[in-house]
């Protein structure tokens, strides 16, 4: 009982950590970058709400409720990122991340739904006969929850040794971190079999 409990939350650490699918990681960077580690408790809420959102589209679709084109979603997925990344640079130094729930929690919601729905494939395959569906999604969940915290947190502290220990403006810090995704994400895009 607990391997498979312990299988299913590794698989979700392993989803987010895959070195080869690092969208996760780049959409996380560029969320929690804006944020201090005072700020850790809207932070752990954003990245809970994409769990949820990522949660809540696998839940449809391994229920057969939602079915999108695997090349629409591949094409949707850097397309969040770049959103942020850009709204990362026309809002640093501006304090728009402190708004109340608002924009970018909704925002997140929906990136969270649109990368649920471009693992649904993989995840029905994992899930194969089973009739424990729901419990396998809440595990699964659990570790996507986990990898994201480990990152999150990783992001933090680069944050705080660069801004404190190298002195590096606040402001900077946002461009550059989210001007590197941007460069990175745009190649995604344009090489994505939707637009071929």
């Amino acid at each position: 009982m607990f391997d498979n409990f312990w299988f299913n939350v590794q698989y979700g650490i392993n989803h987010v950590l895959d070195i080869k699918a690092y969208d996760h990681v780049l959409f996380l960077i560029v969320l929690t970058v804006p944020y201090l580690f005072k700020d850790w408790k809207r932070v752990f809420l954003l990245v809970t709400m994409f769990t949820l959102g990522h949660t809540l589209s696998l839940i449809l679709a391994v229920y057969n409720i939602i079915s999108v084109k695997a090349t629409m979603v591949e094409f949707l997925i850097p397309i969040t990122i770049l959103v942020v990344a850009l709204f990362n640079v026309f809002t640093s130094g501006k304090g728009a991340q402190k708004e109340k729930v608002g924009v970018l929690f909704l925002s997140t919601l929906f990136f969270g739904l649109i990368h649920g729905l471009g693992f649904a494939r993989e995840f029905k395959m994992l899930l194969g006969d089973t009739d424990n569906k729901i419990v396998l999604l809440l595990e699964f969940a659990l570790g996507i929850e986990l990898a994201q915290i480990i990152i999150v947190f990783a992001v933090l502290l680069l944050g705080y040794i660069m801004q404190t220990i190298f002195r590096f403006n606040k402001r900077d810090w946002i461009m550059v971190i989210s001007a590197i995704v941007v460069g990175l994400v745009i190649p995604m895009i344009i090489n994505s079999e939707f637009l071929a």
